[in-house]
């Protein structure tokens, strides 16, 4: 997979996709993340991509000039499934969006910033709309950052153990259970006998129980679906 990230401040994105599962992810060859700084394609010698907005109003504006001519520039080498735009009026990100998002080929991102992008650049060239929550920061960057973790780690071979994700919070619209690992017991506090069993179908039965259990007490409108 290939994720294309347009942005104002490529240095943002160096730490979170540079280390870790990301970074093991790009080192494989399984995900190849190139960020775009739209500078590049500023006007004048400030390479200006902002501009005030029509109307008045406090904020500025991603012009529509350089970021279309990164976006065809893109365009002309590769064909993308989706055109991506972080923003806090898109859909809500969740689990089942990256499921679909990982089984794609060339994504790119568009990291907002100041007031947001122009409107005609949303209205032609972008095809999916993604916000993290319904709160603002100061640009799209580290939303596009979890994005790419989110579905670059779904790709097959990223995982040490590729079960691991199927086993996430969110996925099947349950929580993860309760997990415990070594000492058996500490300050008092022991493991659940079940997890040292050794049967493992009474082990999976307890897993699922502790998750719908979980998932009723903290999440219960990701059941109502049922």
């Amino acid at each position: 997979m290939r994720i294309d990230i347009i942005t104002v401040l490529p240095e943002l994105l160096e730490s979170p996709l540079g280390h870790s599962i990301m970074k093991r992810a790009q080192d494989k060859g399984l995900l190849q993340v190139v960020v775009h700084d739209l500078r590049a394609f500023g006007h004048g010698k400030h390479r200006q991509v902002d501009d005030y907005q029509y109307g008045g109003g406090a904020g500025m504006v991603m012009m529509a000039e350089p970021l279309v001519n990164c976006i065809e520039q893109l365009q002309a080498e590769r064909g993308y499934d989706e055109v991506i735009y972080m923003t806090p009026d898109g859909k809500r990100f969740a689990q089942p969006t990256a499921n679909r998002l990982s089984l794609l080929t060339n994504l790119m991102i568009i990291c907002g910033h100041y007031k947001g992008i122009d409107e005609r650049v949303r209205e032609h060239f972008v095809t999916m709309e993604i916000s993290i929550g319904d709160f603002v920061l100061s640009g799209g960057e580290l939303p596009a950052a979890m994005v790419v973790d989110a579905v670059g780690r779904l790709l097959p071979g990223v995982l040490n153990d590729e079960t691991s994700a199927l086993f996430d919070s969110f996925q099947d619209n349950l929580l993860a259970p309760p997990v415990y690992t070594r000492p058996e017991e500490f300050r008092g506090w022991k493991v659940p006998d079940i997890l040292l069993s050794g049967h493992s179908r009474k082990i999976e039965d307890w897993r699922y129980e502790q998750a719908l259990k979980r998932t009723q007490e903290r999440r219960p409108d990701l059941l109502e679906g049922e």
